[in-house]
């Protein structure tokens, strides 16, 4: 069935009411069809003459030219024109000028009608496309929720609605097995366009700030910045350390966030399927702040440098296994959750440090 020719000055109204409705600009739009008219032309006559198309602004009248340039001796009849031909069109004209000639190709109504109709289709999607990017660029370090539309080792892609998220190997726990049609919560952690111009989430479950967001969520003090969180430091899947302060000498914290029983910190730790997280309270003095990331050890001393950021410390030789961690785990979230060099010592083994010092120091006296 035959596209009916559109009526150039409907396509001028429906423009107009595109603009008002979708805020798409109607130049923007004429000067995409005048363009695609352009294309369309060679393709359908199997032109390779130099043609423009202007269509007026406000009437949608379409107008075909010819554009060929005034030339001493012509080449190529399709593109140019001799020097006295032009000068029988417009006595001003000299070589190096063009000269437009208005065409009328036959049937051409109908192809500009569906070429218009594509144009103005193709640009809808780009505008919904880039209010979508818009809106979950704006998104950035929130959390959504999706269903899993697939997953395998290397992707998880989740429906957000509007579009698609992606969760690539890294951004994934290393602990969670992810099933289709899942339900599943992510922190956006960017906004790319894809190769065909679709707007794509990159959605994080092991970043350290969705442990941050899942707490300002559960906990209203967080949120109301009552409570404020200095620091996160994450191994996902396993163990968190969050660093939190208060200003308000009356307010607990600590004791805040994990909730009554443990209640309000149990909510982020099912959601983070049994990750555990360690809550600590941030203190301006480096030592008190270092003591305390390294809970649950127990800490005898903390020894600062502070233009070298290093730290030693010391602990009952019962808790050095504990401060550490299995596979350094303890140590290694407390120095990011800090930003500080951590080492860590037993008492038996800073005093053994201190005797071979001071030994050292000694046998170096008696060589003087």
């Amino acid at each position: 069935m035959k596209e009916p020719a559109i009526d150039n000055k409907e396509l001028i109204l429906a423009l107009e009411e595109l603009e008002k409705e979708k805020g798409i600009n109607k130049d923007y739009v004429l000067d995409a069809i005048e363009t695609a008219l352009v294309t369309a032309y060679k393709r359908n006559f199997n032109s390779l003459e130099n043609v423009k198309v202007v269509m007026d602004r406000k009437t949608g009248a379409t107008h075909i030219y010819s554009v060929r340039t005034v030339v001493k001796k012509v080449e190529n009849p399709e593109t140019e024109i001799t020097e006295k031909e032009a000068l029988k069109i417009n006595p001003d004209l000299k070589e190096g000028d063009t000269i437009d000639t208005e065409i009328v190709p036959r049937n051409f109504g109908r192809i500009a009608a569906q070429t218009a109709k594509q144009v103005i289709i193709q640009k809808l999607r780009e505008m919904e496309r880039e209010l979508t990017f818009n809106e979950f660029n704006d998104r950035k370090g929130e959390i959504v929720s999706g269903i899993i539309q697939k997953a395998d080792k290397k992707i998880v892609v989740m429906d957000l609605g509007k579009l698609e998220g992606v969760m690539p190997t890294k951004e994934q726990i290393p602990t969670e097995h992810y099933i289709v049609n899942d339900k599943i919560k992510g922190y956006v952690l960017d906004v790319e366009k894809g190769s065909k111009g679709a707007p794509q989430v990159i959605v994080s479950r092991s970043h350290p700030d969705f442990v941050r967001k899942l707490l300002e969520f559960e906990i209203p003090e967080i949120y109301e910045g009552v409570i404020e969180i200095k620091s996160v430091s994450r191994d996902p899947g396993y163990r968190s350390k969050v660093a939190v302060y208060s200003p308000d000498p009356n307010i607990d914290p600590v004791g805040s966030c994990v909730g009554q029983k443990g209640v309000r910190i149990q909510n982020v730790i099912n959601e983070l399927n049994g990750e555990k997280i360690d809550v600590i309270e941030w203190n301006e003095d480096p030592s008190i702040y270092i003591a305390a990331s390294l809970l649950p050890a127990k800490i005898l001393a903390v020894d600062i440098k502070e233009d070298e950021k290093f730290a030693q410390v010391i602990v009952p030789d019962d808790q050095l296994s504990l401060a550490i961690g299995k596979s350094g785990q303890n140590a290694r979230l407390a120095a990011r959750l800090t930003n500080w060099k951590i080492d860590i010592k037993s008492e038996t083994q800073f005093r053994t440090m201190l005797m071979e010092k001071q030994n050292s120091d000694e046998s170096a006296d008696e060589t003087e």
